[in-house]
């Protein structure tokens, strides 16, 4: 039986400093709120939601293959990865990160343009905060297991209320239980991939070798299911020619290396709510000023704000005693 990983405390000053890890994994969660309008949109424009995220997280697969071909490094983590899965000395499970991206995505193609980018993102956020922190105790993350602190807690309650606050307007209307809830479970599922990518990363040395892994096993599991369905479904007749439409991919992999490398420095939960704050921002813009799209609630956007008080709270830091 292995023994509990060791109580930690993410160190301020070890490797990048945590406002700057933060800042970044904030400007990433703003593109993961375009990375929602965009493939929200694909799937509508392709009627198929399945067949857009398998689009969306393919093209990210080919991306990513090319970079390996000129990265030696990533070749050289993806040979070391490979050694220590057939040695027994990594667990399995640490490569399979990318069945909850998969999740994300076709989440964000089935259900992303139907409930809105914004109330999309409170959802998925309720689902980073509170994983984030389970994670982060039990020592599912490169860095053994993080402190609990009562900041971190009370953030993670304000993070739950905003969601329940921003579907409250939602329920009883048009759009089904299970759309919402679609987000919320992916937000569970992100803050385990960011965990398990960040123990891939530590073992390879590289990003780009647990983004490819993420990419590989997510597509796979994808064109699987897209497979299976077609026999019943069909394919559709016709793909959009917008070309900003297939971008959706390219946001995916800055996103997923960008945590695998920053979860080192952060934890779990911190590199969620600093993701989550660029999220909530970006997809309040985006539902604003798209044209047609979803109106914003005041229940949204109050959750919203709610939400980002709980990045707030859980990311206090008690300043030190000088003496």
């Amino acid at each position: 039986m292995l023994d509990a990983p060791p109580v930690v405390a993410v160190n301020p000053r070890a490797g990048i400093p945590p406002w700057l890890a933060i800042t970044i994994a904030a400007a990433c969660g703003g593109l993961v709120a375009v990375q929602t309008r965009l493939n929200g949109a694909l799937g509508l424009a392709i009627g198929d939601g399945f067949v857009a995220a398998v689009i969306s997280f393919g093209s990210g697969l080919v991306i990513l293959t090319v970079c390996l071909m000129f990265v030696r490094s990533g070749r050289t983590g993806l040979v070391t990865i490979t050694a220590a899965l057939r040695e027994g000395s990594m667990p399995w499970w640490t490569v399979l990160g990318g069945l909850s991206g998969a999740f994300l995505v076709l989440g964000q193609g089935i259900t992303g343009a139907v409930v809105g980018v914004a109330l999309f993102s409170v959802a998925l956020v309720a689902g980073q905060t509170v994983s984030g922190l389970i994670l982060d105790r039990v020592g599912f993350g490169p860095n053994g297991r993080v402190a609990t602190t009562w900041p971190r807690l009370i953030g993670a309650a304000l993070a739950m209320i905003a969601v329940l606050w921003s579907v409250s307007g939602q329920i009883g209307g048009d759009v089904p239980l299970w759309m919402l809830g679609m987000p919320l479970i992916a937000g569970f599922g992100t803050g385990w991939q960011s965990a398990v990518n960040g123990r891939v990363r530590a073992r390879a040395h590289s990003a780009l070798t647990a983004t490819f892994l993420n990419f590989v096993v997510g597509t796979s599991a994808l064109v699987a299911v897209l497979l299976i369905r077609s026999i019943f479904v069909g394919w559709p007749e016709s793909l959009p020619a917008q070309p900003m439409l297939y971008l959706g991919g390219a946001i995916g992999c800055v996103f997923i290396g960008v945590n695998a490398f920053l979860v080192a420095h952060t934890g779990v939960l911190l590199l969620g709510l600093g993701t989550v704050a660029g999220q909530l921002i970006g997809s309040v813009v985006i539902d604003a000023l798209a044209a047609g799209g979803v109106g914003l609630s005041v229940t949204t956007v109050s959750g919203a704000a709610l939400a980002l008080v709980a990045v707030g709270v859980a990311t206090f830091r008690r300043p030190r005693a000088r003496g």
